[in-house]
């Protein structure tokens, strides 16, 4: 039976799924697609192979900001989630964290008790609140 730490070679996009990067492995190739994943400043295609030690600047799934994400070992299948964090560091900056916490919070933009859709005049009381 083969280790799961002894894979030599792995695909960009197995590998940002395997790790819980992104939820699907399409997601990641779309992301790669997109142009937006890249390693000291080329763009990786979904198909690039992965090497140990190598910084990747990559989007998150949703909202703003670009994380950086160091390779520290690779898996070409998805583990649970602590085995998956040993394969890799989050190098994100301080303030791209903080931006997302506030975008966050923002996006809950639901009352307390509220559910299901906004009212006509939630809607307006939203759109009041962004200027």
């Amino acid at each position: 039976m083969r280790d799961q730490w002894s894979v030599e070679t792995v695909r960009l996009d197995k590998w940002l799924w395997a790790v819980r990067l992104f939820k699907t492995r399409s997601l990641a190739a779309k992301a790669c697609e997109s142009g937006r994943v890249k390693s000291d400043g080329r763009i990786l295609k979904a198909s690039s192979v992965v090497r140990v030690g190598e910084l990747m600047e990559l989007p998150f799934q949703e909202g703003p900001g670009t994380r950086v994400v160091k390779v520290l070992g690779l898996i070409e299948r998805r583990v649970s989630a602590p085995l998956a964090r040993e394969t890799c560091e989050d190098l994100t900056p301080e303030d791209v964290t903080e931006a997302r916490r506030l975008w966050a919070e923002n996006r809950s933009f639901r009352k307390e008790g509220s559910q299901g859709r906004p009212t006509k005049k939630d809607r307006r009381d939203i759109e009041s609140q962004k200027f």
